[in-house]
């Protein structure tokens, strides 16, 4: 063989073997790539009124009745809803300096956040009478609960699962999809091990594996209102009218959903 040729096929055998590396990092790095959530859908089952003074931030069915939390300074409160969305009993009206947000209930005793005032107050779920007031070191966001903690987010990417007497951080979670860290995580229920979270400013809701802090799954509620009839955008009322409050009914196994001063409150069925 001729040097010519002899060099020609050198080259020609480091190419093919560039090409068979560069072939296998691909697969590597396919291998270990973050899957895009799964897209799921939803199925309306009943739209109810929903009072539109009420900026809603928090959610939770107690049985057949509906504990809500809503925000504002001055106009915050806590009050308690039947099946058909009307008010049973007192409310509680916050002070004016303190703005309501995210609400669950554990063990008899129904948890309210405030946003910036560091405080977390504690109710009688059978009499709204008030217990105990809680710090947290953090702006308070969304509220909710698995068997053992309260889970707490901030409007960042870390939700916090914390100790229902004391409310000491136990665990940190970061929660992140297939582009990274997702921010805004705010209203949050729990069921059947996974978290979900509106996200403010979306008109989606995310499904968080909380073992990982993984986006799982994801329902897009651009549609909402228009397929439930409702004539207007709230947002072209105030631009922080968004869509915020899930809450689970584990005995009709629905999810309601609302928004802040939405004038509905939808029941619907997710996969």
């Amino acid at each position: 063989m001729n040097k010519a040729i002899r060099n020609i096929t050198y080259f020609a055998f480091i190419i093919v073997l560039i090409s068979c590396n560069g072939s296998n990092d691909n697969e590597s790095n396919n291998e270990g790539a973050i899957a895009a959530p799964i897209a799921l859908q939803y199925e309306i089952v009943k739209v109810y009124p929903h009072d539109t003074s009420a900026y809603t931030q928090g959610l939770e069915w107690d049985g057949n009745k509906l504990i809500e939390s809503t925000g504002l300074e001055g106009k915050s409160i806590l009050h308690i809803l039947d099946s058909n969305q009307k008010q049973i009993g007192n409310k509680i009206t916050l002070s004016k300096e303190d703005f309501g947000e995210g609400t669950t209930l554990f063990n008899g005793k129904i948890y309210q956040l405030t946003w910036k005032s560091h405080k977390v107050f504690v109710y009688n779920s059978k009499t709204l009478v008030k217990e105990k007031e809680l710090f947290w070191p953090y702006e308070g966001w969304g509220l909710a609960h698995n068997d053992s903690s309260i889970i707490v987010s901030t409007g960042e990417s870390n939700i916090y699962l914390v100790d229902p007497t004391t409310f000491a951080i136990q665990k940190t979670i970061g929660v992140y999809n297939n582009f990274g860290y997702l921010s805004n995580i705010n209203e949050l229920e729990y069921v059947n091990g996974k978290l979900y979270a509106n996200v403010y400013g979306r008109n989606s809701i995310v499904v968080i594996d909380l073992t990982t802090g993984l986006v799982t799954h994801t329902i897009d509620f651009s549609n909402l209102l228009a397929q439930v009839g409702v004539k207007y955008d709230p947002l072209n009322i105030d631009v922080g009218y968004v869509l915020n409050g899930i809450a689970y009914n584990s005995i009709s196994k629905t999810f309601f959903i609302t928004g802040k001063c939405w004038p509905v409150m939808v029941e619907l069925k997710l996969p």
